[in-house]
């Protein structure tokens, strides 16, 4: 008889739930994107645990009907002393209410294990060696070395990453600035993916940490009320390749340090396809095993967290 399990995540733009049944696969999911003002490139905390206090009750009732054996939920952003962010005590008052009443176990993960585990998920189960996990969103650029120590925790070590701007806020502040909605991503990839033409952008990295700070405001002045629709393409594609310029010198630089065998990539950034060919391509020169979810689950969603409980519970018995 199959088994059902349901993961919970509150992140800072999406609320997001779903159902994984005993042979992983996904049997329900639901999400919403929280709501930003035109020509915003945020919300406040507050607005975050509003929007997802609204959103979650809704979205658990499209899910279907179904005898859990176990949850799962974000708790906090990473596994690290002092990680916390409001927006996801929303996803871990539902999940401890939930399992209290339906007597069924609760996993409280890290919202970057969730990411990775989204990724893992195909794979159907979690390396035990040593790897590589680029998470690149809109509140996180990191190089994290992972090592898998059993009952969902990974024991992780930031590395590398970005000293300034993180990815995502660099495709947004140049999106949003274009006239584009936030969240820009998938926007200044559709203008991206019309021409292969650009004036490149610069990449700046140092010991292995990126600065988007540099080519963001290299960027900038490069937009104007004039633009027309190929410079917006030119301009998108610039962006791009600068984000895979950078990251291909930051992983090589510590590839020396650790030279782990596979990458995983997580995170909403790793949904474009331009930086997924960048990775497929880079991965492939140097030997390297690369896992990434399928676009619709790089962004922020909750099957790393119903598949990490899923994993937990079918391994022990």
């Amino acid at each position: 008889m199959k088994r059902f399990y349901l993961g919970i995540d509150t992140s800072c733009y999406t609320t997001s739930c779903a159902i994984i049944d005993s042979d992983f696969q996904i049997v329900g999911e639901a999400r919403k994107i929280l709501e930003v003002k035109q020509g915003e490139r945020g919300l406040q905390q507050s607005n975050m645990v509003f929007q997802h206090t609204k959103a979650l009750p809704k979205l658990i009732s499209e899910l279907p009907q179904l005898p859990i054996s176990g949850i799962g939920v974000s708790g906090f952003p990473r596994r690290e002393e002092n990680s916390y962010m409001p927006a996801f005590i929303v996803g871990l008052g539902y999940g401890q209410s939930l399992s209290h009443v339906m007597n069924v176990p609760l996993h409280v993960f890290a919202h970057q294990e969730n990411h990775i585990l989204a990724a893992l998920r195909e794979l159907k189960t979690i390396p035990k060696d040593p790897f590589l996990a680029l998470h690149l969103s809109g509140g996180t650029t990191e190089l994290v070395y992972c090592h898998y120590k059993g009952e969902g925790i990974f024991e992780s070590h930031i590395i590398g990453g970005s000293k300034d701007l993180q990815g995502g806020q660099y495709v947004d502040r140049i999106g949003v600035a274009m006239g584009l909605p936030f969240p820009a991503g998938k926007h200044l990839e559709a203008l991206a993916l019309q021409t292969i033409e650009y004036e490149p952008l610069p990449s700046s990295v140092k010991e292995g940490w990126i600065s988007f700070a540099g080519p963001c405001s290299a960027a900038m002045r490069r937009i104007s009320d004039s633009m027309n629709d190929i410079a917006k393409s030119n301009l998108s594609r610039a962006v791009f390749t600068s984000i895979g310029n950078a990251l291909e010198k930051m992983i090589s630089y510590h590839l020396k340090y650790k030279p782990v065998r596979t990458l995983i990539a997580v995170g909403g950034v790793m949904s474009n396809s331009i930086l997924r060919h960048r990775m497929e391509h880079y991965c492939k020169r140097n030997h390297l095993t690369l896992y990434v979810a399928q676009p619709q689950f790089s962004v922020d969603n909750a099957t790393g967290n119903a598949f990490g409980t899923a994993f937990l519970q079918e391994t022990r018995g």
